[in-house]
């Protein structure tokens, strides 16, 4: 008896899985093939970075049966990498993978969606942008430019740059040529550096040239493969101009509108894998990359107590005289940095102790 009522229950139930078999391609037949064209600031080289849009593009084919394709061009081959959002915001095309903060020449604004001087730390901006408010303050500032945006990538706190010549002082960095991108070029000018904005791609020429004294990319994976160790042996850290950098999507908002609710619920998803596996492939590969670059020479330097200090003055000068003449900056500052606070009262207790004991036994 018992037999008979489990072939009966398993019969139903066979019956019922091949009707969701059945049902699941009827559902995806109702939908339209979409073909998408992503245009990235990022050299293909660059496989973690740049990666990023492939996991966007390869996760969205998967989850829609290959009828959300999205091809993915290197920064150069649509538009120049540092005209990406550009391309979007015109509708050259649909999406692009970049940073912000390449356009405060724009508007300052532009720094928040990526990272500011002594801002936030990757976890600290994940928080902000997915539950603090954070992602709401982004797009309706974006939405000025006709965009919609996704965090897509994240690279932790980054290294301060490959530098010809040690700079101990702030009277070391009068007359220095130093490629580096966002708001901490702006702070880094107003103690005598002299700000260059160049694509990834191009600044080892720079360099190599001496067109430029002192470049700052990402880390040592990225750093490595770039070659910037063969033209200066300097490397300084920390980065305190990108605590927590993030990458984003930014999608075209018409094209945004016309997608069907399922795919736009797919993007999304992709999207936050995206985000979550750049943040731990960078986690992963940066530590063999920086053991490489030490056995090459390479010398790992800090920054200064006395630059630390001037560079965290002058960027809060920074701040205070934007806020007070760019209402839009102003907006988004007065919470991001109420919301810094909170979070770096709560990373002082236990993730401090926590990583002070782990990396120094004290």
């Amino acid at each position: 008896m018992q037999r008979r009522d489990f072939l009966k229950k398993a019969s139903v139930g066979a019956a019922a899985g091949a009707a969701t078999t059945l049902a699941a391609p009827a559902i995806a037949q109702t939908l339209p093939n979409i073909k998408w064209r992503l245009t990235s600031s990022f050299p293909k080289s660059l496989d973690t970075i740049y990666g990023g849009a492939d996991v966007l593009a390869n996760r969205l084919r998967a989850m829609t049966g290959g009828k959300f394709d999205i091809r993915v061009f290197p920064g150069g081959e649509i538009v120049p990498g540092l005209q990406a959002l550009d391309a979007v915001q015109q509708g050259t095309v649909e999406v692009c993978h970049t940073c912000s903060y390449y356009y405060v020449g724009k508007d300052k604004t532009f720094g928040f969606g990526t990272s500011v001087p002594f801002g936030m730390t990757a976890r600290q901006m994940n928080a902000w942008i997915y539950y603090g408010g954070g992602q709401k303050l982004l797009d309706d500032f974006y939405a000025n430019y006709n965009v919609v945006s996704f965090a897509g990538g994240n690279t932790g706190t980054q290294m301060g740059g490959w530098w010809r010549k040690e700079v101990k002082t702030v009277a070391d960095l009068k007359g220095i040529k130093m490629r580096i991108a966002g708001l901490g070029g702006t702070v880094f000018s107003a103690l005598g550096v002299v700000p260059q904005q160049i694509a990834g791609g191009d600044i080892y020429p720079a360099l190599e040239k001496g067109t430029i004294d002192a470049a700052e990319w990402v880390g040592p994976y990225d750093d490595e493969k770039l070659g910037f160790f063969k033209v200066a042996k300097n490397y300084y850290y920390p980065g305190w101009w990108e605590p927590g950098p993030v990458i984003h999507f930014f999608v075209n908002k018409k094209e945004w509108d016309k997608l069907p609710k399922e795919y736009q619920e797919a993007f999304q998803a992709a999207a936050y894998e995206a985000n979550v596996t750049m943040m731990a492939e960078y986690d992963h590969k940066n530590p063999a990359a920086l053991a490489k670059l030490m056995q090459a020479g390479v010398k790992v330097r800090e920054f200064s107590s006395e630059i630390l200090k001037a560079t965290a003055k002058a960027a809060q000068d920074l701040y205070a005289d934007e806020a007070g003449k760019n209402p839009e900056f102003k907006k988004i500052y007065t919470e991001y940095d109420k919301y810094r606070r909170t979070q770096s009262a709560w990373f002082s207790l236990a993730e401090r102790r926590m990583d002070g004991f782990l990396q120094t036994g004290k």
